[in-house]
């Protein structure tokens, strides 16, 4: 991909997208428009997971303050409400790698993500109420993951918080070393690797199915995922084959 703020490389089954804009990659509409295209590329690329990373002392600090203005935000907002629209719509994993500050739309990105690894110096939170505004996507995804007194605390108060409190709180998965901090989560994501791609796949397909409906429609939905799609791979067959004749399975990814 063609790109000045992202990068992408694909290795052992984790194709990475890192972001890339000194110091503290600033989300600006170039650099967002360049993040739905990769992420639009990740969708369809071989590979098992999808690691969103990034260069420099912060994950991200945010959207730039000037893409707010009249003239520009109705632009900012359709672009980076596509960044969460592509990455709902893929299926694949997608982890969050945070080494520094994930603020505003940077932590946004960061909530959307379906695991989150921090090192231990990473720092969390929605600030916007400070500059008098209001984060759209973490008004969304917030409540979703907390309770609500504590989503609505982080969103009144702009707080921000530290990786052993966000751990603490649901919204980190592990608080890995700083020292060699990119080693650890590629260690961290063997024990996905190790399983079928196809099959991580539809079972992140099957979660989403099943959201926001009631029971009896959730499982429904799950349901056909399981018998439709996941009935249908090779690597369903092999795994549950391969229990039965006690041997390791050989994973085709399809």
């Amino acid at each position: 991909m063609d790109a000045q703020f992202i990068k992408m490389r694909s290795e052992g089954g984790v194709i990475e997208i890192k972001m890339d804009r000194p110091p503290v990659n600033v989300l600006t509409i170039p650099m967002m428009e360049e993040l739905v295209a990769a992420l639009t590329q990740a969708k369809e690329e071989p590979g098992a997971l999808i690691l969103l990373s990034a260069e420099g002392k912060a994950f991200s600090a945010g959207v730039d303050v000037a893409d707010h203005t009249p003239e520009k935000v109705g632009a900012m907002i359709d672009v980076f409400d596509r960044i969460f629209l592509t990455m709902m719509a893929i299926d694949k994993p997608i982890i969050a790698a945070v080494n520094g500050a994930a603020l505003g739309g940077g932590y946004e990105l960061v909530l959307a993500c379906d695991l989150v690894l921090a090192a231990e110096k990473a720092k969390f939170g929605q600030p916007e109420i400070t500059v008098g505004v209001f984060p759209p996507i973490a008004c969304y995804f917030l409540p979703r993951l907390l309770s609500w007194p504590r989503a609505m605390e982080l969103l009144l108060s702009g707080e921000v918080f530290d990786a052993p409190r966000a751990e603490q709180l649901g919204l980190v998965n592990k608080v890995l070393p700083q020292e060699g901090f990119a080693g650890s989560v590629r260690e961290y994501l063997q024990k996905f690797l190790a399983l079928s791609p196809v099959v991580l796949k539809l079972t992140k397909k099957a979660v989403k199915a099943g959201l926001n409906k009631d029971f009896t429609n959730g499982i429904k939905a799950i349901d056909r995922v399981y018998l439709e799609e996941l009935m249908q791979t090779h690597d369903a067959l092999e795994g549950l084959q391969a229990f039965l004749e006690k041997r390791k399975p050989v994973w085709q990814g399809r």
